[in-house]
């Protein structure tokens, strides 16, 4: 390798300020000598000119062999000894560093070839011990899938922010769509989706508060309730946490049973309990008759005869306490097996709403249900009770029809049983109570006080003569109430508050739409997730999370979740705050299939984000791409959160829903922030009314008002 040029440069500059020296010496004797002795010194300086510059020309040669010389034994040679370092990592575990330059350099290569043997060694040892904890963990794996596929029950884990990290195929079936889809239609179930768009995030968010208070108090630590997953399946939800480092909770575990099923098997084995008492009790009768007959036998010797006739008649009175003894512990067994789970009360009327329009064939109408309302209860016998007085009321009074209300009453919740018409009297529930509750062909032995004694709780009888309007109430306990979310510190958002562009200038909303009430609209609540915070320099989508809000009520089962592939690196920063890397993204779509889809997820509905420029930005330059626009109107909960409070310093997601009162979880999954953001606009719209902001184009304008809004980045 030459020398660099600035190694020629330095030699010539070195020679030329050689002849500098000599030039400007040559000067000041001129310049000393008088007129006499100038000519004789231009003479002289004429003479050795020629020897001068040979010799400088012999200098610079010298001068530049011995740079290149010192050059190849030092600062090359260092070179190539890196050069030559950093191959071995990449070479073949035979390959060394070959000595060059100086002997400290060659002494150098010998140190660096130790330490390649060392690392060598130590890479082959881990790689032998690698493969062994592979072959284990991969063994242990596939025993851990065969068991989680046996399973009868659903599994699914998750993480504490409900990213799903495994499933089983019960799971799969019970959380699955109801009905088959289309090819590329959207299923909320998969790994790295968020299971707040299959469970209700209230009841998700109840049991992470009932786990967080019992990690480190309780030796096993759980949370049940019973919901119904967004595909209307009514589910019965076991939640056990799974611990990381320091003990903190890392993630759960969600045990899923089918009630419906439960019921099914209750109902069987109910219909056993029967089949085998009227089928012991008929012999047991027979028997007896029996021996009354022979009794009356008198060709019969006395003797034979009387010893016959003691013996059946005995073992006909054994049999008929003994039945009569199992079927009065079996009601108690039955009793006390009762299981009292938290349980919404909207689901428990579903449930008893299902059960008494399929048994008795009547319309069934929920009048009204407290959504804050948790009951504990075993489900399946409070709505087998319903059953049962609807039961005996249409068949004694003749009634057509039932409403079903549930709603609050101190430390204990109501649940009422509505008709209007036949005045029922005051005794009629006293009778009742004591009787099994038959409903049909289905007969068990526990009666309706069982089921009240067995929940601590009470019912009666309340009628209003002058409307005709009567109701048996139902007393039950409470279930646990989700605990007030704790007071949060300010958290690093996960990116800045966006504008650079435009957020209005896009979109102009004249005419009705822009007339219309904020809450006769239907909105698209959504969020995405990202490779960085930089869409003009190429940072790309990787998630999107919608779902979608009407008449007021955040629909959980209409959601969009998808991952997308990027096509490109996840900068670290983004992975830490969001937890997806490239490898969960290799088999997804493209943003240029996801896109489409999305945008007829969210037709006719105003879009709805937190710090929305940030997201429209990037679906902006995806329009080229995709074919498609989104060219409705965008309301943004951050500036909507700047009209209401002007005087907060933060306007991040996480404060604004503790001003509001809601509850964060699942934050930086892009559904779960969705959901969040839905939540905390909905309390905003009647904040915004207060202030006389009620149609979509006030609250546009007011937006466009806001400090905020005209910030550019």
């Amino acid at each position: 390798m030459r020398p660099p040029k600035g190694v020629a440069v330095w030699v010539a500059a070195a020679c030329g300020g050689v002849l500098a020296v000599l030039g400007i010496g040559a000067a000041l004797q001129y310049w000393a000598a008088g007129a006499a002795q100038r000519p004789q010194l231009i003479a002289l300086v004429a003479e050795g000119l020629p020897v001068v510059l040979f010799g400088t020309v012999i200098l610079m040669v010298l001068a530049g062999m011995a740079a290149s010389w010192l050059f190849r034994r030092h600062p090359h040679a260092a070179r190539q000894l890196a050069e030559q370092a950093r191959s071995l990592l990449a070479a073949e575990k035979g390959f060394r560093v070959a000595p060059v330059g100086a002997p400290p350099l060659a002494e150098l290569a010998g140190a660096i070839n130790l330490l390649a043997d060392a690392y060598h060694r130590i890479e082959q040892d881990l790689e032998s011990r690698s493969a062994e904890t592979r072959a284990r963990v991969e063994e242990e794996r596939d025993r851990f899938a065969a068991l989680m596929s046996e399973m009868s029950q659903g599994v699914l884990v998750c993480n504490a922010d409900g990213r799903i990290l495994l499933y089983n195929p019960r799971a799969a079936a019970l959380l699955g769509p109801a009905e088959p889809v289309r090819h590329g239609d959207y299923t909320p179930l998969g790994l790295g989706r968020s299971v707040l768009a299959l469970l209700d995030r209230n009841q998700v968010a109840h049991a992470l508060d009932m786990l967080q208070h019992q990690v480190g108090h309780v030796e096993r630590p759980q949370a049940r309730f019973v919901a119904t997953a967004a595909n209307g399946v009514l589910l019965r939800v076991q939640v056990a946490p799974f611990l990381g480092a320091g003990g903190k909770l890392a993630g759960m575990v969600f045990t899923l049973d089918d009630v419906g099923q439960l019921m099914g098997r209750e109902s069987q084995r109910l219909r056993l309990l029967q089949s085998l008492a009227t089928g012991v009790r008929a012999p047991v009768a027979n028997l007896r008759a029996a021996t009354e007959n022979l009794a009356s036998y008198p060709d019969m010797p006395a003797d034979r005869r009387a010893q016959f006739v003691d013996i059946a008649a005995a073992e006909a009175r054994v049999l008929t306490e003994r039945l009569n003894t199992a079927l009065l512990a079996y009601a108690d067994a039955l009793k006390g097996s009762l299981t009292l789970e938290d349980m919404r009360a909207a689901d428990l009327l579903a449930v008893a709403q299902r059960r008494i329009a399929e048994a008795l064939q009547l319309p069934v109408a929920i009048e009204e249900a407290d959504p804050d309302l948790w009951l504990r209860v075993d489900s399946f016998a409070i709505a087998h009770a319903m059953t049962f007085l609807a039961a005996r009321l249409a068949s004694d009074y003749d009634l057509r029809g039932f409403r079903l209300r549930a709603g609050g009453g101190g430390s204990l919740g109501e649940v009422d049983l509505i008709w209007t018409g036949a005045i029922v009297g005051s005794d009629a529930l006293s009778l009742w109570e004591g009787e099994p509750m038959r409903v049909g062909a289905e007969e068990t032995p526990l009666t309706l006080r069982d089921v009240l004694e067995r929940h601590g709780s009470e019912a009666w009888l309340q009628v209003d003569k002058i409307k005709q309007i009567s109701r048996f109430r139902l007393l039950l306990p409470r279930g646990q109430a989700i605990a007030a979310a704790p007071p949060r510190r300010a958290a690093a958002e996960s990116r800045p508050e966006f504008y650079d562009f435009d957020l209005f200038e896009h979109i102009d909303v004249v005419g009705t739409l822009a007339e219309r009430k904020l809450t006769e609209l239907s909105y698209t609540v959504f969020d995405t997730e990202t490779t960085g915070l930089e869409p003009s320099a190429g940072d790309e989508i990787i998630s999107v999370g919608a779902v979608r809000v009407v008449n007021g009520r955040v629909l959980k089962q209409e959601v969009f979740e998808q991952l997308v592939n990027p096509r490109r690196p996840i900068s670290r920063e983004s992975t830490a705050v969001h937890g997806i890397d490239g490898r969960q993204l290799a088999n997804e779509p493209p943003i240029e299939q996801v896109l489409p889809r999305f945008h007829r997820f969210c037709e006719d509905t105003v879009l709805v984000a937190h710090n929305a420029a940030f997201d429209m930005r990037f679906l902006e330059l995806k329009e080229a791409a995709t074919g498609v626009r989104f060219g409705q109107p965008v309301l943004d909960t951050l500036l909507l959160s700047a009209v209401l409070h002007p005087s907060m310093d933060s306007h991040h997601l996480d404060m604004i829903a503790e001003r509001v009162g809601v509850r964060v979880i699942g934050r930086h999954t892009a559904l779960g922030d969705a959901l969040l953001t839905a939540d905390v606009f909905l309390r905003l719209v009647p904040l915004l009314a207060e202030r006389g902001i009620v149609t979509l184009g006030q609250a546009l304008e007011a937006s466009r008002a806001t400090y905020h809004a005209r910030l550019q980045y």
